[in-house]
Formats: structure tokens, C-alpha cells, sequence
């Protein structure tokens, strides 16, 4: 039988094709070397003995995943209450909150690792400040370090997640629940919580695996207390030439975690999930002036004020006067000079790179969303599953594993920005891509009918039709894509050489060598850039809040 070729069979074989090159490939190439011997090429399994035998390494498994618990379960209490009590009641001040939760949630986690050791490090103001009083700080390094910096960058996500949910919650449900004598407190237990479980299962998971996969934080403040990401750099990147194979079956193992929790994850939520239609929405409601309103808004302020403290920290501390290591009285602007003058190339690197990064992501996003929704076979669900994976593989494994399958011909890219701009496409493509497929699940085939029935050809209906009508959904996502692109950290550290080095590893090798000031201005610049990109997204959609 012959095949019929037309425009989006061509564009489904290209987008296999790429996946398969840039991220089939490379992962199976991971698997490969991780069952090999790194002095023979033989086949092994010593790489996974050695993990599994030894304490030193599979203690940082079990130290992980300790983190990454420890971080949603406190994202989850910081987030919730904020995101039910902003819903339900009239919070002064609401908008502005709302946006210093979402500005925390842009910046990279690493520049919150580093304002914290500026705040509550040994030397830190706090700590010193504490310490005149003779009262002892908890220490900012090791385990509690991690999670309080992580569970303060990721609860954003879980309050993201359940505002959308208590956006769709019936309030008649909750009426008849108490017209029937359920107090508040039962209200809330048995109506309210199993109603957004599902969404918090949602949300806790995507926080999970950003702290599981997170590098930047743990490497500035772990000191002694190792955890995967740090590890599978350290066996890769060793003094003396690291063990790739050994590392390759750290990576193997992680994914391998990272798959089985999110796949247990989707099974639960897919058995709690349900479908509900809310003729109207939750009306907030005052709360009134007495100690209700003053614990209320007290939580939510508290919360807000140590989510945006870091950004806050970094942009004073830039303009501070420095002395080698340390900050000094007075301001100046001797820190922007020295990175306009001496990193000027990280800043533009950043820009273009995550543009083209962000080019290839939006015209991904739209063909795949089309493809996965609209024209469904097979093939196109093969890949609407691969585009899962960068899911659930972290920033160093992805680093690792273009860094093996792409350093010699025919595709020798390692050392290029081509494999740099080809990692911030692969990890954040997802971003972009799920708001793609939620906006164009909300448009209705009709529309693209009636311009075939009138004589467009089904291209040309779907850029002047469909792609018009789905540019709200993919902007919003490819906003966040571009923020998660321009700070990430975790595969460009891996990635970059001296010519290709983005903000992201410049903030970082200035932290590791103690030039804070030119590290605060590079992290302010950072940002900046962040709020700007959301203003812009503000402007454009004119939306006041980004939503998942």
C-alpha cells in the first residue's frame, strides 16, 4: 500500500527523528556504558556493584530521597494553607503578595542557597548578629540547609497547583456540607482536602523531582552531606579524570528512581482523580480584624517575606562596597562594572543561547501539541511518551548523557554552544509543551473546519486558525521555559567550556571563589531578567498570575 505523504506526516517523521538522535540515543548510550568496563569495554555489572556494596554511595541514594521528602512535605505545609486562605478570604494586599510568590518561584534555587549563606552563614548578618545576643543560629550547611532553602524556592508550585484547584472547587459543596453541621476544621478535612488531593499529588511531585534533580544548592551548602546530582558530578568531572562508566551507573539509577516514583505518582492520581463541573466559584469572604485575621495574614506575610528574601538579599549586597571576600560600609557600582567589563560574554551567552533555546522550544510545542491532540496515531503517541522523559531526568544526567553520546563524530558537539542550546531545549520543552496541549484541549475543532470548508488548506487553517488561537497557552508556558532556561545550572555545568559559560555557571564559579559582590550583581542581573519576563507576559496576556 502507498504511503500519502502531506505536510504533518513529514513534520511527525522530523520530530521522531530528533528525538530519537537527541535523547533516545543518548540515553540508551547511558545505559550502555553503564554495564561497561571502563579499562576493557567489557560487559559488567561492577559499576552497579560497587554502588550497591559500598555505604559511601548508596547512603547518598537513601539521603536523596530523604531531601526530596523533607522538601515536599514543607513545601506542602507552606504552600496549602497560603493558597486556601488567599482563596477564601480577603487578603490585603493580595495581588502584590501573590506576585513576590511567584518572583521567588522564578530564581534559581542556587542564588537562594547563596543568600542564605549571606544571611545565616558562619559569617552570615543574622548569625552575627545572633551570636552578639549569645543566642546559636541552626547551622545553614548539610540537610536542614538544603530543605529550608529548597522547601522556600519550590512552595510556590504547590500553591501554584492548589489555587487552580480551589479555583474549580464547588462552593455548594462545601454549603451542604455544612448545613448538614460540619464545623470549618471537619470542612476543610473531609470536603476540602480530598477534593484537591489529586492536584496536590500533582503539585508535590513536580517539587519532588526539582529537588531530587536540584545540584546548585546542595554543591554551595552540603558540605559534607552528599546527594545524587553532586555525586554523579563528582564521579564524572573527578581530578583525575573521573570514572564515566561508574558515573553513568549513578545516572542509570536515578532515572531508574525518578521513572518508578513519578509512574507510582500518575497511577495514584489517576485513581484519586475525578471530574467535577462548578457552576461558581469560591467568593472570598472578610475575615474580619480579630487574632483569626491577625494569624491568617501573619502566615501568609511570613511565608511570602522568606520566599522573596533571598532575591532581596542579593540585589542590596550588590550595590555593597567590597574588600576581596567580604562587604564593606558604603555603596557602589563596582560589581556591575567588573561583570560588564570581565563577564560581559556569560551575560550575552545567556541571551543567546536560551533565545534560540527557546525558538526551538515554541515551534516544538506548537507541531507536538497539534500532533498529540489533534491528528493522535501511533507514532505521535510515542511521542508525546517521550517527551515525558526529560521529566524525570536531571539536569546532570542530561548532561552526562550528551556529553558520552555526542564528544566524536559524526556529531562531535561537545565543547560547542549547539549541545548547550540542545540541553535547554530537551529539559525544558515539557514547560511549554503541557500548556500547549492543556490550551489547544480548550479549542474547538470547528473553527479549523470552517476555514477547510472555505478553501484553506489544512497548513495554512493551522497557522491562521488553530496555532492564533493557542498563542496565549504557549506563551505563558514558553515564559516559564525561558526563566527556567536562562537560570539553569545543573546540565550547563557539565556542558560548558570557558567560550560558552552562561550567567548561571559564572554565579556559581564566583560563589566557589568567594567574589560575592560580582556573584550578588551577576544573580541581580539574573533576576531581573525574571521579573522583566514576567511583566512582559503580564503585558502581553494580560493576565495577573501565572497558573498551571
Amino acid at each position: 500500500m502507498k504511503v500519502r505523504w502531506n505536510f504533518w506526516k513529514t513534520v511527525t517523521v522530523i520530530i521522531f527523528a530528533l528525538f530519537a538522535v537527541f535523547l533516545v540515543a543518548p540515553l540508551l548510550s547511558l545505559f550502555v556504558s553503564a554495564f561497561k568496563d571502563a579499562d576493557t569495554g567489557t560487559w559488567t555489572i561492577a559499576n552497579f556493584a560497587s554502588f550497591f556494596t559500598k555505604k559511601y554511595y548508596y547512603r547518598t541514594l537513601f539521603r536523596s530521597l530523604a531531601v526530596s521528602s523533607c522538601v515536599t512535605l514543607a513545601a506542602v505545609a507552606l504552600g496549602a494553607p497560603v493558597a486556601y486562605f488567599m482563596a477564601c478570604y480577603n487578603i490585603r494586599a493580595k495581588r502584590f503578595v501573590q506576585i513576590l510568590i511567584i518572583i521567588s518561584m522564578l530564581s534559581p534555587s542556587f542564588i537562594g542557597a547563596y543568600s542564605w549563606v549571606l544571611l545565616l552563614g558562619r559569617s552570615g548578618v543574622v548569625t552575627q548578629f545572633f551570636a552578639s545576643l549569645g543566642i546559636t543560629t541552626p547551622s545553614i550547611y548539610g540537610f536542614f540547609g538544603i530543605v529550608l532553602v529548597l522547601a522556600l524556592k519550590l512552595y510556590p508550585f504547590i500553591f501554584m497547583y492548589v489555587s487552580g484547584a480551589m479555583k474549580k472547587l464547588d462552593p455548594s459543596l462545601l454549603e451542604a456540607s455544612q448545613s448538614l453541621g460540619c464545623g470549618p476544621a471537619r470542612n476543610v478535612a473531609c470536603m476540602v482536602i480530598p477534593l484537591i488531593l489529586p492536584t496536590v499529588l500533582a503539585g508535590s511531585l513536580l517539587v519532588f523531582m526539582s529537588s531530587l534533580a536540584d545540584f546548585g544548592t546542595p554543591m554551595l551548602i552540603g558540605e559534607g552531606f552528599r546527594v545524587m546530582p553532586v555525586l554523579v558530578y563528582r564521579e564524572f568531572m573527578g581530578e583525575m579524570g573521573g570514572n564515566a562508566n561508574f558515573a553513568a551507573a549513578i545516572a542509570v539509577v536515578m532515572v531508574s528512581v525518578t521513572t518508578s516514583i513519578y509512574l507510582t505518582q500518575r497511577w495514584i492520581v489517576n485513581r484519586l482523580s475525578f471530574k467535577s463541573r462548578s457552576v461558581r466559584r469560591i467568593i472570598p469572604k472578610d475575615i474580619g480584624s480579630g487574632a483569626k485575621s491577625l494569624l491568617i495574614h501573619g502566615w501568609i506575610y511570613l511565608v511570602a517575606f522568606l520566599g522573596i528574601l533571598p532575591q532581596a538579599t542579593v540585589v542590596y549586597t550588590s550595590f555593597l562596597k567590597t574588600n576581596g571576600p567580604t562587604f564593606v560600609r558604603g555603596f557602589s557600582l563596582d560589581s556591575y562594572r567588573a561583570i560588564f567589563s570581565d563577564m560581559g560574554a556569560s551575560i550575552i551567552n545567556t541571551y543567546c543561547y536560551g533565545g534560540l533555546g527557546i525558538c526551538g522550544i515554541v515551534v516544538l510545542a506548537f507541531l507536538m501539541a497539534y500532533l498529540s491532540v489533534r491528528r493522535r496515531n501511533a507514532l505521535t503517541s510515542l511521542l508525546d511518551l517521550c517527551s515525558i522523559f526529560p521529566y524525570v531526568i536531571s539536569g546532570s544526567v542530561l548532561g552526562i548523557m550528551l556529553l558520552m553520546a555526542f564528544n566524536k563524530p559524526p556529531l562531535a558537539l561537545s565543547g560547542t554552544a549547539a549541545i548547550i542550546v540542545i540541553s535547554f531545549i530537551i529539559r525544558r520543552l515539557p514547560h511549554t509543551l503541557r500548556s500547549s496541549v492543556a490550551i489547544l484541549h480548550q479549542i474547538s475543532k470547528s473553527s479549523e473546519e470552517a476555514a477547510v470548508s472555505l478553501g484553506a488548506s489544512p497548513l495554512r487553517s493551522f497557522l491562521d486558525v488553530t496555532a492564533r488561537l493557542m498563542l496565549p497557552g504557549v506563551m505563558t508556558g514558553a515564559t516559564l521555559s525561558w526563566v527556567a532556561v536562562i537560570n539553569e545550572l545543573s546540565a550547563s555545568i557539565i556542558l560548558y567550556t570557558g567560550a560558552t559559560k552562561t550567567m548561571s555557571v559564572a554565579i556559581y564559579s564566583e560563589v566557589q571563589s568567594a567574589s560575592y559582590g560580582t556573584a550578588a550583581a551577576l544573580a541581580t542581573v539574573l533576576t531581573g531578567t525574571t521579573v522583566l519576563s514576567l511583566l512582559l507576559l503580564f503585558s502581553l496576556s494580560g493576565k495577573r498570575e501565572v497558573s498551571f
